[in-house]
């Protein structure tokens, strides 16, 4: 895939699996309109090096948790790759901070002072947005132009290729994308979106943080451990690398 005219290197374990789907008709299709919105001035986000910048987090031996979201931010400088995560100076947006309530009452993880969930990404969370570019001020400008395709392939080659992940599903786009989950396979867990429109509907209170690590140490597996250092001590490693 291409975009602005430079080629965007995938992480080499996921290239050795979902590679070729960039190679497909509708992803080049996408690249083409990606490099028209920018040449007609549209902000596009994240920048290019970091729209890949999931798999470069997390490589796929290492994945252990999958955290399915829509689409990125479409606040200037918001988004940088991963699901529900934003820049350390960019404010914490509101369901992330629904996250983060839940988090402290499941495992009473003190709130930490930015949004940066890159250390979850470097334990083995895959923070996946089903749609992997928006437009500034333009939310999910970007949907059913190629990324649902691409990441539902994604999704399929973890269920088959891999076993005892933890799904966790947080609202009916996300449900609905992981209904090719087996079971038997893996751990899912559903609630309700962390939006503010609907935390308070069972997102608050499923304990999914828990859960995920009770799993994982039945399994005989490292827990995640859900805490964030502080900002100030954060170690981000440069975007697409």
């Amino acid at each position: 895939m291409n975009e602005d005219g430079a080629q965007i290197q995938l992480e080499a374990s996921w290239k050795a699996r979902i590679g070729d789907w960039l190679l497909r008709p509708e992803m080049r299709e996408l690249s083409a309109f990606l490099r028209k919105r920018k040449a007609a001035g549209a902000h596009v986000f994240p920048p290019g090096p970091q729209i890949f910048a999931a798999f470069d987090a997390t490589p796929f031996e290492q994945v252990k948790v999958v955290v399915l979201g829509q689409d990125p931010y479409h606040g200037y400088g918001q988004a940088h790759g991963l699901s529900f995560s934003v820049m350390p100076d960019v404010p914490v947006p509101p369901s992330l901070l629904n996250i983060y309530k839940e988090l402290e009452a499941d495992l009473a993880i003190p709130r930490p002072d930015h949004g940066c969930l890159l250390p979850w990404a470097q334990q083995g969370v895959l923070l996946l947005n089903a749609v992997l570019t928006v437009e500034e001020g333009k939310a999910g400008a970007h949907q059913r132009r190629g990324w649902e395709g691409f990441t539902d392939h994604v999704v399929d080659v973890l269920n088959r290729e891999r076993e005892g992940l933890v799904f966790l599903l947080w609202g009916a786009y996300a449900q609905q994308k992981g209904k090719v989950i087996d079971t038997g396979r893996h751990r899912v867990l559903k609630a309700p979106h962390p939006s503010p429109l609907s935390a308070h509907r069972g997102f608050l209170g499923c304990r999914h943080f828990s859960q995920t690590n009770d799993y994982l140490a039945r399994r005989g597996q490292a827990r995640i451990d859900w805490r964030l250092p502080a900002r100030a001590d954060l170690q981000l490693a440069p975007a697409g690398s």
